[in-house]
């Protein structure tokens, strides 16, 4: 082939690889036309969040309104009725008793534990959430769900099943749910004669069973499911049964004669 002919060939190879630059470009400014300037896209991000804030503002406004309310409903103008018994006439008395020294050495309530198994739960889950609701109402605080720290054949039970609610109560809570108990609820028990007075573990610690829920005047009859029972343990810091039974006694636990 001579020269001219394949100057000739060359012509059309590079016409064509001008129009693909002029296509290229063609698409490069249809994009460009198509985009969205990134300030644009920044700005609708900023307002996006501002109004997300918002929302949560007033969320946040709205819950503390309730919980504002709720103080106010339930604020305390004075300690519990049985913290000030304890204070103004239990104490001087202990200390003329048992002769101490010192106020600080008068025994006192640490703690009270209330616990409510349920074998059958096994069977009926539904008995755990009434139990749990019930607890709740009784003591005024959110109970545990307790489980199974073995398993047992015999008894069908597995290890980590649920079978019982339990409530630990201080402070203030502790003094009334005392105070319900010895004013309402013991007096309601069916042929109430006093509570024996030997149920103490030797160190000032004493436990009681109570067959029947609905001697609580929080627990409505026509709405529980099923009669249940549960144990009541009053820790105290006394050292010996005497002490813990002359605080109990003075507190206005009804014990036998």
């Amino acid at each position: 082939m001579s020269d001219e002919d394949k100057k000739k060939e060359k012509k059309p190879k590079v016409a064509e690889a001008v129009e693909a630059v002029v296509a290229v470009e063609a698409v490069a400014e249809g994009d460009d036309a198509k985009r969205v300037d990134p300030k644009e896209i920044k700005a609708v991000k900023k307002d996006k969040k501002a109004k997300a804030q918002g929302k949560t503002a007033g969320k946040k406004d709205k819950k503390d309104k309730k919980k504002q309310e709720i103080e106010k409903f339930v604020a305390r103008t004075q300690p519990p009725r049985l913290k000030q018994k304890y204070i103004g006439e239990v104490i001087p008395s202990l200390m003329k008793e048992f002769s101490y020294k010192t106020p600080m050495a008068v025994p006192k309530l640490v703690k009270i534990t209330v616990n409510m198994g349920l074998g059958q739960a096994l069977q009926n889950a539904k008995l755990l959430d009434s139990a749990a609701e019930e607890l709740s109402q009784i003591t005024g605080q959110k109970p545990v769900i307790t489980e199974a720290r073995k398993s047992i054949a015999t008894y069908k039970l597995r290890q980590g099943q649920k079978i019982g609610a339990m409530v630990t109560l201080r402070q203030d809570r502790m003094y009334e749910f005392f105070d319900r108990l010895v004013t309402f609820a013991l007096p309601r028990t069916r042929d109430f004669k006093g509570i024996s007075p030997r149920s103490f573990d030797g160190r000032g610690n004493f436990s009681l069973g109570v067959k029947e829920q609905i001697i609580f005047p929080e627990i409505d009859y026509d709405k529980i499911e099923k009669i249940m029972g549960m144990n009541i343990t009053i820790v105290t810091s006394a050292r010996t049964d005497e002490e813990g039974r002359a605080l109990l006694r003075n507190l206005g636990m009804p014990f036998r004669s």
